[in-house]
């Protein structure tokens, strides 16, 4: 009997009925949003090699597994910054959710404490940051810009602290929005209940210059976004802005953006506690190295003095367990999660966790590990 082998069809083809993994929520995500949305959320700078580099350098990445290990329990939970988390994945902070999902981060926010991890808001959020932490009385943590009013910036950090937040992440790789070229091609536009909540309590967004007002429009290369992302971030920021975020609240401070010992170093002198590598999804300086790469020099040149995180083309279970053998604390999830909220609202994300969570205590288990603490750098070349 003679038969044809069929090759199956590329995922772009096939009906997803259920998502096996997190690529899968990309695609849905794809099917359901607008062209411009769904660029806007999956886009990068420029060319884009920066955003491509990030998942490249962890499949760069090879395992080496140990057998013959009792790994018939396996605990994935850990500690980051003194807070108990169910597993070493947190949600990361992104701008304008509802552009999603009409729950937004609310939607986020109950996925999140489900998945007994740590939700990261951003500054630019289409839900208040008062709402967001009403949501669900599990840690959050705020993640903010510093804005050219350092008086809209210390109200903004007041307000996060009175809600309940736990810590404050500072955003320090956005002096000027990055070049993406993909929301000017596709002249973005949002709708009118997407737009940043937090800053418009506390400046009127009316009152931006001619210039910033017209990418409301997506007018021109000045910017298609809201005023908030091209007229109020300050491009001013220093180390000594640094110094006087930390002076505002004795909660923990966090500084996101870091690609270079120097910088960590720095941080850690400025009173951080923990610093996040991160070259912001690719979206900022295209031609940046992928942050995976470069978390084993900052981790090295720390030494222990403040805490690691890291973001950028996560994707995987056995993405979380490089990053963690290369030596951070934990991972931040970000488009993949953002994918899963416009494929399925708050179901869609907390499955994504799910997966990303089940992946990583196989990945666990088939390395021969059976505790975060038993993950060191041995397990990775």
């Amino acid at each position: 009997m003679h038969y044809t082998r069929m090759r199956p069809a590329p995922p772009e083809s096939r009906t997803l009925k259920k998502p096996v993994n997190l690529d899968d929520y990309e695609l849905l995500a794809r099917e359901k949003l607008p062209g411009p949305a769904f660029d806007f959320i999956a886009g990068g700078a420029e060319d884009e090699l920066t955003l491509r580099d990030n998942r490249l350098a962890f499949q760069r990445l090879q395992l080496r597994p140990r057998v013959l290990v009792d790994v018939s329990r396996v605990d994935p939970s850990t500690e980051v910054l003194g807070q108990r988390i169910d597993f070493p994945a947190l949600v990361a902070p992104v701008a304008l959710q509802k552009l999603a999902h009409p729950d937004g981060e609310l939607a986020v926010a109950r996925a999140a404490a489900a998945a007994g991890t740590v939700m990261l808001l951003s500054t630019i959020s289409s839900v208040s940051l008062e709402d967001v932490a009403r949501e669900t009385e599990a840690p959050k943590w705020f993640q903010l810009y510093c804005y050219k009013d350092r008086e809209v910036t210390r109200r903004i950090v007041q307000r996060a602290r009175d809600a309940g937040y736990r810590a404050i992440c500072l955003t320090v790789d956005v002096p000027k929005l990055g070049n993406r070229e993909r929301d000017f091609r596709n002249a973005l536009q949002f709708p009118p209940d997407v737009f940043p909540v937090n800053l418009a309590m506390e400046v009127d967004l009316s009152a931006a210059p001619p210039e910033a007002r017209t990418s409301l429009e997506a007018a021109g290369a000045a910017g298609v976004q809201h005023p908030s992302l091209t007229w109020e971030i300050a491009p001013d920021l220093t180390w000594a802005d640094v110094a006087w975020v930390r002076s505002l609240t004795d909660l923990p401070l966090l500084l996101k953006g870091i690609l270079t010992a120097e910088d960590a170093l720095l941080a850690a002198e400025h009173g951080a506690a923990a610093v996040i590598v991160s070259n912001h999804g690719g979206r900022q300086l295209d031609g940046s190295p992928a942050a995976i790469d470069v978390l084993p020099e900052i981790v090295d040149a720390l030494g222990g003095r403040v805490e690691v995180l890291v973001d950028g083309g996560v994707r995987r279970g056995t993405d979380v367990l490089k990053a963690l053998a290369l030596g951070a604390k934990a991972v931040l999830l970000g488009r993949p999660y953002v994918f899963a909220l416009a494929a399925g609202g708050e179901r869609g994300v907390r499955r994504a966790l799910s997966i990303l969570r089940a992946e990583f205590e196989l990945a666990m288990a088939l390395s021969g590990v059976t505790s975060v603490a038993g993950i060191t750098r041995a397990l990775v070349r």
